[in-house]
């Protein structure tokens, strides 16, 4: 099971990308779903795809990823703060991301 799997319960839809171009240009980068569309968690949904899209993740299942409009929220617990850092900085990546708050992880 990868990230996107656990933390919404499904797999991604076919064709999805980590930073698509929007449908229309009036949604805010932060609301942009996996294919362009409209969703309220497109930030969350985009940054768990690409931390399944990163070789050098794994699958951190006390950890979970959410968002408050365009801040990434991690929150839970990482194995070692390398995985830690590397989260963040693919997070960062992620268009409509302009914060990632890790306040909320725990390494070890």
């Amino acid at each position: 099971m990868g990230w996107f799997d656990r933390i919404f319960g499904r797999k991604a839809p076919e064709n999805s990308q980590v930073n698509p171009a929007p449908s229309t240009p009036d949604i805010a980068p932060e609301r942009v779903g996996l294919n362009g569309e409209y969703d309220d968690s497109g930030l969350a949904k985009r940054v768990a795809l690409a931390f399944d899209n990163d070789s050098a993740l794994t699958d951190e299942d006390r950890l979970w990823v959410a968002q408050t409009g365009s801040t990434v929220v991690l929150k839970g617990t990482v194995s070692d703060q390398a995985t830690l850092d590397k989260m963040i900085s693919v997070a960062h990546g992620v268009k409509g991301a302009s914060v990632v708050d890790s306040s909320q992880v725990t390494v070890g």
